[in-house]
């Protein structure tokens, strides 16, 4: 049950930074960027100390660390 959760806050959190950072990704391509984006967000913010816990704290979590992601891959493709 717990991956299918986190397929699915993947899905959203892909789907939100996409809406956010102003790209069209597939179905697939928001749960690729919504996973990357929570390892990413964990990552990044744990650093500062910011922790999300529950569903909508991985969802932020994972939205600012997919808006990272996103960012990052256009600074590489310029």
């Amino acid at each position: 049950m717990g991956f299918i959760i986190a397929i699915i806050v993947g899905a959203f959190a892909g789907w939100l930074a996409g809406r956010i950072m102003n790209t069209n990704f597939s179905f697939i391509g928001n749960i690729a960027v919504g996973m990357i984006g929570g390892f990413v967000g964990n990552l990044v913010l744990g650093l500062i100390g910011i922790e999300g816990s529950g569903l909508i704290g991985s969802t932020i979590v994972s939205v600012v660390g997919a808006c990272i992601f996103i960012s990052i891959v256009r600074a590489i493709q310029k």
